[in-house]
């Protein structure tokens, strides 16, 4: 089975994506902040991460540019998964690697077409 972490501090979003994500056959890791995003990840190196931005301890953006730097781990893609939702949010995901960006509200539906697209190109 494929691993995908998924990191959110807010309860709902990480049950509506474990939910989407179990029923669609991935095996899902969920933890609620970025220090636990960054200890899972290297402990399971996942197929593919979904990492909220404002998150306690670190932010997606600051687990993505760690990610990013880490030998074994800069490989795996990454969707940033949030409310903000101005340009320049965005372009600063994707300066920090990220794969791909989406914003809250989100289509589940929509959110598993991206995840399968990401794990598709690096396949």
């Amino acid at each position: 089975m494929t691993t995908v972490l998924v990191a959110d501090d807010d309860p709902d979003i990480l049950e509506l994506v474990n939910y989407k994500l179990s029923q669609s056959g991935y095996t899902v890791i969920a933890v609620s902040d970025g220090r636990q995003a960054i200890e899972k990840a290297r402990q399971h190196h996942p197929a593919l991460m979904i990492l909220d931005v404002m998150m306690p301890f670190h932010s997606g953006i600051e687990v993505t540019l760690e990610m990013r730097t880490d030998p074994d781990l800069k490989n795996i893609p990454i969707i940033l998964l949030t409310a903000k939702s101005m340009e320049q949010d965005t372009e600063r995901g994707f300066a920090a690697g990220a794969t791909d960006y989406m914003t809250k509200p989100f289509s589940p539906r929509e959110l598993l077409s991206r995840v399968q697209a990401a794990l598709g190109r690096t396949a």
